[in-house]
């Protein structure tokens, strides 16, 4: 939603031409605890820390970290949005406190294991598995900061805005103004004037402004050594001792960069995931969760998102978005079956090849072997057209399945209606 929100932004500056442009991208999200301790090894300031994932390691926080603190930031780590104004299932009101230190325990206690729902979880909401402690900074300006890549000038934009503190869908709306773009040549990186820009922007009271200028320099540096695609941090304040501090830490990476940023990609927590797309991605099969009651099994993004749309026409709605792609193998056929019928609320399975790279008669071969191994409950249209689609449609008929065949896109999609309302 952030990153959606932020190319918006950009589509509105008056200085990049262009029309917006929205790509469903897939990056890695990773917990503020590991954005703020990637940050501190660029020189980046940020308040003292550590996770806890039971409350031993809460004890053991306070005696060996925080034996003299006071107070203390307790902040529930789920990879969402939102958890300040977030709720628990349990009845506790929001997934950050800031509580007295011999307060820190039972809080934590009552965050660690609970599920905590937010604006951007969904009604289930997510599961606390750890608390991030952190030192309380007397905070005396919160301001916005972030980093991301724009498709417009061809490389990292820097988005500041003097407020900072609430979500930058506010901020936009309320002062629009106040937020500056600075984009950066990706041949030159960023200059002193470039990092300078985004200072004036961020327009600090009593931080040194030379310190500013280095702070966004190694943010930048982060930002592009790391392979990021969106590092945001809301707010990036002034303590009360006039130092900049990185208060908040929202990083994705590219998952393209993963075979050169391996330390930063074992950080991913598949527990905070949709379990179906963990497992596709397992089996490298492009598949997003919806909410739908029609199971999707396409091969090419482009004619998976045109059947999507078409179910949709003729009113029904899809339950996943899934490709396996122009060479997938049969065991690959298999395990797409097998994510799909894992999903209780689909009640019917729509399969759109268009063989091209990708024969029919594998993707045939792959529904007759997903049959055997996963307990078919639900109806099943086929719609096949391409290379080798005649063995495919003689595999299929001579397996003695029940499938419902479909000559074409538009007959597939009513059929498959049909059989899920049925």
């Amino acid at each position: 939603m952030v990153r959606g929100l932020l190319n918006k932004l950009l589509s509105r500056s008056l200085s990049i031409a262009g029309k917006y442009q929205q790509q469903q991208l897939r990056r890695l999200n990773i917990h503020e605890y590991q954005g703020a301790e990637l940050m501190a090894k660029y020189g980046v300031n940020v308040p003292k820390g550590v996770a806890a994932s039971s409350i031993d390691q809460v004890k053991e926080a306070l005696k060996s970290i925080f034996p003299n603190a006071n107070e203390l930031v307790v902040k529930s780590q789920i990879l969402a949005g939102g958890r300040g104004l977030g709720t628990f299932t349990s009845g506790l009101k929001g997934g950050v406190h800031i509580v007295k230190a011999d307060q820190v325990e039972d809080i934590a206690g009552k965050m660690l294991g609970q599920i905590l729902v937010t604006k951007q979880t969904g009604p289930q909401g997510k599961v606390v598995s750890k608390v991030y402690l952190c030192e309380k900074l007397s905070l005396v300006n919160e301001m916005y900061f972030a980093i991301t890549l724009d498709r417009n000038s061809a490389g990292p934009l820097i988005i500041a805005c003097r407020k900072g503190g609430t979500s930058i869908e506010d901020l936009a709306e309320k002062y629009p103004d106040m937020i500056i773009k600075v984009p950066v040549d990706v041949f030159n990186g960023i200059t002193d004037e470039d990092a300078a820009k985004v200072v004036d922007g961020l327009a600090p009271k009593g931080a040194d402004r030379n310190d500013c200028i280095e702070q966004v320099k190694k943010l930048y540096e982060l930002f592009c050594k790391s392979d990021c695609t969106l590092l945001e941090i809301n707010p990036i304040a002034e303590t009360a001792d006039n130092k900049l501090v990185a208060a908040d830490a929202k990083l994705n990476f590219d998952d393209n960069a993963a075979f050169r940023q391996k330390e930063i990609f074992a950080l991913r927590d598949p527990s905070q995931e949709d379990p179906r797309e963990v497992t596709a991605a397992k089996a490298d099969l492009n598949y997003i969760g919806l909410e739908g009651e029609i199971g999707c099994m396409v091969n090419g993004a482009g004619l998976a998102m045109a059947t999507m749309d078409i179910i949709k026409l003729h009113g029904g709605t899809p339950a996943n978005f899934l490709d396996v792609g122009g060479n997938a193998s049969e065991g690959q056929v298999v395990e797409a079956f097998k994510i799909l019928t894992s999903d209780e609320k689909v009640k019917a399975i729509l399969v759109n090849i268009f063989g091209g790279i990708m024969k029919c008669d594998v993707i045939a071969s792959g529904i007759v072997n997903a049959a055997k191994h996963v307990a078919l409950k639900v109806p099943v249209v086929v719609r096949l057209e391409g290379t080798n689609v005649d063995q495919g449609k003689r595999i299929l008929k001579e397996s003695g399945m029940a499938l419902i065949t479909a000559e074409d896109l538009d007959d597939a999609a009513e059929k498959a209606v049909k059989a899920a309302a049925s």
